[in-house]
């Protein structure tokens, strides 16, 4: 069987992106999902706290887990590693759609597997870093921290293609397609439209 795992930190978080990669990503290599794991909760979390750990005890001989990165499994290298080392040992195989990876119990996904773990590991750590140092900096320059009140930009992929878009929607296209077209999520493509007052040509 194939499944399909999407994990975000927080409530606030979307998973629709990690979903839509998934999506794409089986279409593209003609995979049919049988099930999604969906959760919300941190990766520093022990895999046995998480779903992610029944999941993993009920994975068989052969079948194939998906992600949309292996960051997605834990957060730190020590996690990831011990998932991944417990998935191979029962022959399952791990795709994930960012990293184009297909990692299986074999010498050269291990050794695959333990590369990225390592350089994941230190981009976190040095990212870390860099964030508080420049916080502490525009701290003490006695800068406000955070995102001023309204300030999120309205620039998105879709920008300046009102047009093209209309054009679209005006010969029938489905919104699904137009998401493919211009490679966005069906969901981006609908709030762009009404936000931007696109007319929706009836059936």
């Amino acid at each position: 069987m194939i499944f399909a795992y999407i994990r975000v930190s927080s409530d606030k978080q979307t998973t629709e992106n990690q979903r839509f990669e998934i999506l794409k990503y089986a279409d593209e290599k003609k995979l049919t999902i049988h099930k999604w794991i969906q959760e919300s909760v941190s990766g520093s979390t022990p895999a046995d706290q998480r779903e992610l750990g029944a999941l993993i005890n009920n994975l068989q001989k052969g079948d194939m887990l998906i992600a949309s990165e292996l960051s997605r499994l834990g957060r730190s290298l020590y996690k990831v590693m011990s998932i991944l080392n417990s998935l191979m040992s029962k022959q399952v195989k791990v795709m994930t759609t960012k990293e184009g990876y297909e990692l299986g119990n074999d010498i050269h996904s291990k050794v695959l597997a333990f590369a990225f773990g390592i350089s994941a590991e230190i981009e976190r750590r040095l990212i870390s870093r860099r964030t508080k140092e420049a916080l502490a900096r525009r701290k003490l320059e006695g800068k406000k921290l955070g995102r001023p009140k309204g300030s999120l930009s309205k620039k998105t992929k879709l920008s300046g293609k009102e047009k093209d878009i209309q054009s679209l929607l005006d010969k029938k296209v489905s919104i699904s397609s137009i998401a493919k077209i211009f490679e966005v999520n069906r969901l981006t493509v609908i709030h762009f439209i009404n936000s931007r007052k696109l007319v929706r040509s009836k059936s």
